[in-house]
């Protein structure tokens, strides 16, 4: 995939016109619209967005003349109640309950930097778990968020949640003020309800001493869907088709609008209500963002050097479709994106430094046309991944040319 350039760089007028694109597009306020305006890019979702399941939240970013930021939201088909599966967008919230979590060992000499170990119960390997220490020693908290951000490690998530725990880890999102979010289960391994509540031992150490142990956990609280949540036709288990729809309401939720405003919160803590922001220090926040907006190759630990494996865009789905190999070193994509069961979704703020340009934009889309899980057959490449690179780019070309009453100062992001 060749380098992005921006396809229009207009003067902003009055009512924004992309007339430097092959489909003069003008901004009227309505991104359902918008999209419709760009029929070679968008037709067939815009045709039947309801079967694709599209959602989308833009929001504006305007500052004032001491660099305080405004917001104006712009949303198509914004449903709480149409579920979608979140896939790994749920690891960024699990980071953020981690690392508060650890931040309040304080008292026992441990930071996210501390060796951590999952204990095996009674002296075994666990069969449900991949602990990450089986692969490589020692793993922390810091670890397991920065694989997570940088390339969605699953086992580092797994890791997360047993050191969290199911109860805790559900509770602190409600106090996060994130409705519509559940996380009820671990990725890549196959547990029932209740075997997802337990948790196994943890211990945190140093030079071979022990700072602090917690024991196994059993959550209490059933934190399912109340009702089933009926989705498709039919669903491959152990290579056998299943010839009924799947139920969701064991599965992890996770809002639209709460991805959008977790971002929001993350980037700018100061404009969001005092329940809303984040109970992590100012360092944990900068630790996140700077996680969040290196790309695999530019990391030196971690180190994810094959860009064949690991490209910049990796999971960067808006602008870069999860596959570019060499975005510019002016934007900062600070996101988190999810891919499973047919269902692509990524929430960002994105920055050129540059160009003074910035915004947030979450989008999820359901490509699934025979309606059968576990089959491999979803339309990722097909229609998923290219509707979401190109829904990035036209907004990004549409912050270009829009007009800014005052420049934005983007230094805190570079």
């Amino acid at each position: 995939m060749p380098r992005f350039v921006p396809q229009c760089v207009l003067p902003a007028i009055a009512a924004l016109t992309l007339s430097g694109c092959s489909e003069p597009t003008q901004w009227n306020g309505s991104l359902e619209a918008f999209l419709q305006g760009q029929p070679s890019q968008f037709s067939t979702v815009m045709s039947n967005p309801e079967q694709f399941r599209v959602q989308i939240i833009y929001t504006q970013v305007d500052r004032d003349s001491n660099n305080a930021p405004t917001f104006t939201s712009f949303n198509f088909r914004l449903n709480e109640s149409e579920y979608f599966y979140p896939a790994s967008t749920i690891k960024l919230p699990t980071a953020l309950v981690a690392l508060q979590a650890v931040s309040e060992l304080a008292g026992e000499r441990v930071t996210r930097d501390t060796q951590m170990v999952i204990e095996a119960p009674h002296g075994s390997t666990p069969p449900d778990v991949k602990p990450s220490n089986r692969r490589r020693s020692p793993i922390s908290v810091a670890d397991e968020v920065s694989r997570i951000l940088l390339v969605s490690d699953n086992d580092a998530y797994n890791n997360l949640y047993e050191f969290v725990g199911y109860e805790r880890l559900n509770r602190q999102l409600q106090q996060m003020s994130l409705p519509g979010t559940r996380i009820v289960h671990k990725l890549e391994v196959t547990q029932n309800e209740i075997e997802n509540r337990r948790t196994h031992a943890v211990r945190f150490v140093e030079g071979g001493q022990t700072l602090y142990s917690q024991n196994e956990n059993v959550g209490n609280t059933n934190y399912a869907a109340q009702a089933p949540i009926i989705l498709g036709k039919g669903e491959i288990v152990d290579d056998v088709l299943i010839q009924k729809p799947k139920d969701f309401s064991n599965k992890n939720a996770f809002a639209l609008q709460a991805q959008h405003d977790l971002i929001q919160a993350l980037m700018f803590p100061d404009s969001v209500s005092v329940d809303r922001r984040l109970p992590l220090s100012e360092d944990d926040l900068h630790f996140v963002r700077k996680a969040m907006s290196t790309y695999p190759t530019n990391s030196d630990y971690p180190e994810y050097a094959d860009q064949k494996l690991f490209p910049d865009g990796f999971v960067k789905f808006l602008m870069y479709g999860g596959d570019e190999t060499d975005i510019p070193d002016y934007i900062r994509i600070m996101n988190k994106s999810g891919q499973a069961y047919g269902f692509l979704t990524d929430a960002a703020y994105i920055a050129d430094l540059k160009n003074d340009v910035e915004f947030i934009l979450a989008a999820t889309i359901y490509t699934n046309a025979n309606g059968i899980f576990n089959d491999d057959l979803y339309e990722y490449d097909r229609i998923g991944f290219p509707f979401l690179r190109n829904l990035g780019t036209v907004i990004y070309e549409l912050e270009l040319a829009r007009e800014r009453p005052i420049q934005p100062d983007l230094r805190a992001f570079d």
